[in-house]
């Protein structure tokens, strides 16, 4: 059974030659800086809007090593209080058909931590979608070589963060890993019930800059306690802050435990605004591109 690719031909491409033109431009224009990439962080809107954006995370991908890719997406239309799995067996993209990795899939859910969505929710969903042509793109010279592992995360409290943080710590110490982390950042505007501005910061959208700085530069110590607080303090809408707290959860978790022996460093590299706010009628989604590299 697979998922289709539900949002092809409106939010991407759906010709393959077209996808294919379109991600190899993106791709060549982004630079190798900050890599190899254990994980990264991108966005999940329309290309139109984030593709650029989304390159320069993928770029830091070394898809020579990658045998498993987990992609972390949050839940936009259904109410988790944890994280849930695939149903099916194969993500279709228009570039190839991804498979699930069913083995990691028994090992998850022998944690009793994990359930199950069905078709419709999976299908619905457009966090996890968006990353499937990059992937694909990215290891095209692997095709047969590797798995994905879909999760769908809730909106978790700390304590659960952290309980999947070390669930996924020891996927995350292992190279042949990779973690995509799906999020968009801050979703500014009254249809989003969100108008948080600081006058002293300058414009409207330098003062959604200026607060999506603040997170990444937060995000990029690996401290999970200082996003929770942050969180609280401003609000911002950052769609996948709860698969950004699961994987700084698991970072922690690794760097107390000291059983990886090397220095980790996260790096955002690129940021985008779908517009310019100007006034309190205007609308705009940030985007931001990181990538997490074990020195």
């Amino acid at each position: 059974m697979s998922r289709r690719a539900t949002h092809a031909g409106s939010w991407y491409l759906n010709s393959s030659r077209d996808l294919n033109k379109q991600l190899d431009n993106w791709l060549n224009a982004a630079d190798l800086t900050h890599g190899p990439a254990r994980a990264i962080i991108a966005p999940h809107a329309g290309y139109q809007y984030c593709g650029a954006c989304s390159a320069f995370a993928y770029r830091q991908i070394s898809p020579v090593v990658v045998q498993r890719i987990f992609i972390l997406g949050p839940s936009h239309h259904v109410r988790l209080t944890g994280c849930a799995l695939s149903t099916v067996q194969k993500y279709r993209t228009p570039l190839y058909d991804l498979q699930i990795d069913s083995h990691v899939y028994s090992e998850l859910e022998a944690t009793g931590q994990f359930e199950r969505m069905c078709i419709d929710v999976d299908e619905d969903e457009h966090s996890i979608e968006m990353h499937l042509p990059y992937i694909a793109k990215v290891m095209e010279d692997y095709k047969d070589s590797f798995t994905i592992i879909p999760v769908l995360v809730g909106s978790l409290s700390a304590d659960r963060e952290a309980m999947y943080g070390r669930i996924f710590a020891r996927y995350l110490a292992d190279p042949q890993n990779l973690f995509i982390i799906s999020s968009d950042f801050c979703h500014w505007g009254q249809r989003f019930r969100y108008t948080f501005y600081d006058n002293s910061w300058g414009d409207i959208y330098e003062s959604i800059t200026k607060l999506d700085k603040h997170a990444m530069d937060i995000i990029e110590t690996l401290n999970p306690a200082s996003f929770t607080e942050y969180l609280k303090k401003y609000g911002n809408t950052i769609c996948g802050r709860h698969p950004i707290g699961v994987l700084l959860q698991a970072a922690s978790y690794l760097q107390k435990a000291g059983t990886n022996g090397q220095k980790m460093s996260m790096k955002f590299l690129k940021y985008a605004q779908s517009s310019q706010c100007m006034s309190v009628n205007d609308s705009s989604v940030s985007y931001a591109s990181a990538s997490l590299t074990f020195e």
